[in-house]
């Protein structure tokens, strides 16, 4: 009991000397709030960023990967003669999609333009329009969904129909509100009839992801204007867990069907859709470890600064800490009043500037389409951290005032 009473009268003691140096208590404050709102508002942001993107790859599919023949490079060795890799034939991706037996949704893809215009009655989009062909699969393992509509049926796959699925950019330019499901529209000088339309990914998705439209493989096979083009294998496994089990088998099986001996190496490549998210993750990383040393080196300041306005304060208090101990505080008790002093300081700076930091955290997340969030784990570490900087800034002008001569501390003027 007389700990409790000993305690909150440190703390209104604190508070007393705290409301009596406003400016001085509000300027220290203000450097520990400025720290906490860097560190937890580059933290918040962050977070918030990653875990959009993380939303973002698991609807593509952490556990897919992409088969493509190997890029053109110049060979030195070799008289500086360009080395070209043979494409992936038509009837090779077909072959492997029949072949492939283990448990997994292969899709074949080939891009026939990136600059194409869509037209639709009088109105038309800007040539920047992405058409590619794909099997009934494209839409799973390429990470895109319905909003209305429907996907090829197997004889519009079977015989290259006239179909095609348009992104929300399209719908949104040609068709306004009208419904464009069973319309026809011109992609460059070949007509197609709409059976469904892309849900918006939005403009974080990058690479046209809503300028796109998708018609049947076949199709695609047919109007391509490239003499020998190659096409993209696609793979999305059930398991996880059984991703580098399925990457070994697919790169065993092609071998075998493009006719590749033991001694050759491969002429196509493997990219699996986690590789780009874990390069990214690399470099959150290294913004946030970034974020955290600019907020600390703020905070390291702000303790300076907390350390010497504690030291003034015992300076300008020496009278009453000999009055205080004249009618029998002890040593501790005087210690106790300085640092829970300190860390009253550096806890009405910290809660400001979380509330400041996650405020301008997400705001630059939102900004940015990432998502909205709060977090409890960084909010928890800086209030831990407010006290321990509290707790080091107010340790040794405590000590200092705990130490001081009662009979001394009365003379002082």
């Amino acid at each position: 009991m007389p700990v409790k009473t000993s305690l909150k009268e440190n703390i209104s003691i604190a508070l007393q000397s705290i409301s009596g140096n406003r400016l001085r208590t509000s300027l220290t404050a203000l450097i520990i709030a400025i720290g906490i709102m860097a560190l937890v508002g580059i933290l918040t942001a962050i977070e918030g960023i990653k875990q959009y993107t993380n939303d973002a790859f698991s609807s593509l599919g952490a556990n897919s990967f992409t088969i493509q023949n190997r890029g053109s490079g110049l060979n030195f060795g070799n008289g500086g003669h360009r080395k070209i890799y043979p494409s992936i034939r038509y009837d090779q991706a077909e072959r492997f999609r029949n072949l492939y037996k283990l448990p997994a949704l292969v899709s074949i893809n080939l891009q026939v333009s990136g600059t194409a215009t869509a037209k639709y009655s009088d109105k038309k989009t800007n040539p920047n329009i992405t058409l590619s062909g794909g099997n009934e699969h494209y839409i799973a393992t390429h990470g895109y969904k319905l909003a209305f509509g429907r996907n090829f049926s197997s004889a519009e796959l079977e015989h290259g129909a006239n179909v095609v699925i348009i992104g929300d950019e399209i719908r949104s330019k040609l068709f306004k509100k009208e419904d464009p499901v069973n319309k026809s529209i011109f992609i460059g000088n070949n007509r197609f009839n709409i059976i469904g339309v892309f849900a918006s990914k939005g403009s974080s998705a990058g690479m046209g992801g809503d300028r796109f439209c998708l018609i049947p493989i076949f199709k695609a096979k047919q109007i391509d204007t490239v003499a020998n083009p190659s096409f993209a294998i696609a793979v999305m496994v059930n398991n996880p867990g059984a991703l580098d089990a399925s990457i070994g088998e697919a790169t065993s099986l092609l071998r075998n069907i493009r006719g590749l001996n033991i001694s050759s190496h491969d002429n196509f490549e493997i990219t699996r859709s986690d590789s780009i998210q874990q390069q990214l993750s690399g470099q959150l990383t290294g913004i946030t470890i970034a974020g955290f040393a600019i907020g600390i080196i703020t905070l390291v300041g702000a303790a300076i600064g907390l350390m010497n306005i504690m030291l003034v304060s015992v300076t300008e208090r020496t009278r009453e800490i000999g009055i205080r101990k004249a009618i029998g505080a002890t040593p501790a008790v005087i210690r106790k009043q300085f640092l829970i002093e300190a860390i009253v300081i550096c806890l009405i700076g910290g809660i400001g500037g979380m509330l400041l930091g996650m405020a301008i955290g997400n705001l630059i997340a939102v900004q940015i389409n990432g998502s909205f969030i709060i977090p409890w784990m960084w909010l928890f570490a800086a209030m831990a951290l407010c006290t321990l900087i509290g707790l080091l800034s107010g340790f040794y002008p405590a000590k200092k005032a705990s130490q001081l001569d009662p009979v001394e501390a009365l003379r002082y003027e």
